[in-house]
């Protein structure tokens, strides 16, 4: 039986923030839940332990309220710029917020929030659900993502519904599931355009306020108190220049961990540069700018390669969102101009702590300076161009199990320069852990043919492995 420790913490933030904000609906019932994958070490931060199969189904597939929680599910309301072309009837379509709670240790909120949990006001005629084969590539990137230090939202659990599904992009009926994410937050910029579009100043600025409370603290001491004494265009200023910190951050951190995201519409990404919600993403086999997740994006928008432009533009209709609260609104926009600095400061930070290399990002070794550092990683990537070499396989081999001698002739130059640069951890295992699409492809084919989860448990146990090695990196 679940058992609710001293640092169980429940909130219920986001639901104080007013109906405009979001729509409470039912849960999907189905009839034969079965648990297939959860994820104990996320429920211990939130106090949630020795849950057994009864207890995640009874709270993560029938959802019934965590005490002092939540007492139902909000379905959230936003837009988004969806391949750049705005739409005004988004919103959580099969999905919702099911609880928030405070994570011990680092005392972040956090939100429980499903997918395929079935239909909201948002669902505009699909089914509201979600394939088991979904849910499963969703579990692993989540595991990948964490291990490689990009920040993401965590898979909590994945309950396979018994329900079959018919979908037009795999073999149906499909295998039905439900997905529950563990998230620091789920408001979208998309949140923010959707008020906008409203013409609704007031709720602009209760999210402005909402989230210098509860996501950068930091900023003017968390309380609403002190917000109090702040101008409204100052604490606008002060949100857009954190979210575009943490997004040049994160967006850093894809390109270095080879992640190619696929549908990066702006109800995709959230404030506290976070990344989340993962349908058709990749990780690169090898280095090239034009490789795309998605095989609907024809004109490669979402390129692997284009990936900062991308985020720069979204970026760029949170501003058109929140000029509604400001006069100056060039002054704003200036803000923007912060992306790319912090942006190519964390992409030199990466690379050197994939390669174990690196401290502080802007310590400089032996004394080489940033230029120095980035023609490293330049010539890195042109190597990698050039010989086909795996991405992956090139940040094994020269850093994570320090084997140079596996890599081309034409990264010597590379391994050479590298050598300025002091080790700063030993290296890690010898079997390089990657999640290739064929890979994927492969747990998948013995699930859905043999019901063998045996492959995607010894995936994640792997995965696991490899993030310990590289935690104690300073990322």
């Amino acid at each position: 039986m679940i058992e609710f420790t001293n640092v169980y913490r429940p909130a219920r933030a986001f639901e104080a923030l007013g109906p405009n904000f979001s729509d409470p609906v039912a849960p999907k019932a189905f009839a034969q839940p079965r648990l297939r994958w959860s994820n104990q070490r996320a429920a211990d931060s939130l106090g949630l332990v020795q849950l057994d199969e009864q207890d995640w189904l009874k709270h993560f597939c029938r959802f019934e309220a965590l005490p002092d929680g939540m007492p139902q599910p909000r379905a959230m309301r936003y837009h988004g710029h969806q391949f750049q072309v705005y739409n005004p009837d988004l919103g959580d379509g099969r999905g919702f917020l099911f609880a928030q709670l405070y994570e011990a240790g680092s005392g972040r909120l956090l939100d429980l929030a499903t997918k395929g949990s079935g239909k909201t006001p948002y669902a505009r005629g699909a089914d509201g659900c979600l394939t088991l084969k979904g849910g499963v590539r969703e579990v692993l990137a989540a595991e990948m993502l964490e291990a490689l230090g990009v920040p993401t939202s965590r898979a909590f659990c994945l309950i396979e519904t018994g329900e079959p599904l018919q979908r037009h992009d795999e073999p149906s009926p499909a295998r039905g599931s439900v997905l529950t994410r563990l998230g620091h937050s789920h408001i979208r910029f998309g949140t923010f355009q959707r008020h906008a579009f409203e013409r609704a100043p007031d709720r602009l600025e209760a999210l402005v306020d909402h989230s210098l409370i509860h996501y950068y603290p930091q900023l003017f001491g968390g309380e609403a108190t002190s917000l109090a004494t702040i101008g409204l265009e100052e604490r606008t200023t002060a949100v857009l220049t954190a979210v575009t910190r943490s997004a040049a951050k994160l967006t850093a951190r894809w390109m270095m961990a080879g992640f190619v995201h696929g549908v990066l519409n702006t109800d995709n990404m959230n404030i506290t540069g976070e990344s989340f919600d993962y349908g058709p993403y990749r990780f690169l086999p090898t280095f090239e700018p034009g490789f795309t997740a998605a095989y609907f994006d024809r004109q490669g928008l979402y390129a692997f390669g284009r990936q900062p432009d991308a985020v720069v533009w979204n970026l760029s209709r949170l501003v058109g969102a929140l000029g509604l609260l400001v006069d100056d609104l060039e002054g704003l926009a200036a803000v923007l101009q912060g992306f790319g600095p912090v942006f190519q400061a964390e992409l030199r930070r990466h690379f050197f702590w994939h390669l174990g290399r690196s401290g502080e990002a802007q310590t400089l070794h032996s004394g080489q300076t940033a230029d120095q550092q980035d023609q490293l990683m330049q010539s890195s990537f042109q190597a990698l161009a050039s010989t086909g070499f795996g991405f992956e396989a090139f940040f094994h081999a020269a850093g994570y199990g320090d084997q140079p001698e596996r890599l081309p002739d034409a990264f010597a130059s590379v391994i050479a320069d590298l050598q300025r640069y002091p080790r700063r951890t030993a290296s890690l295992s010898d079997a390089p852990v990657s999640l290739l699409y064929d890979e994927i492809e492969a747990i998948w084919a013995a699930i859905a043919e043999r019901d063998d989860w045996q492959a995607f448990e010894d995936k994640i146990a792997a995965i696991r492995a490899f993030g310990a090695g590289l935690a104690g990196r300073a990322a």
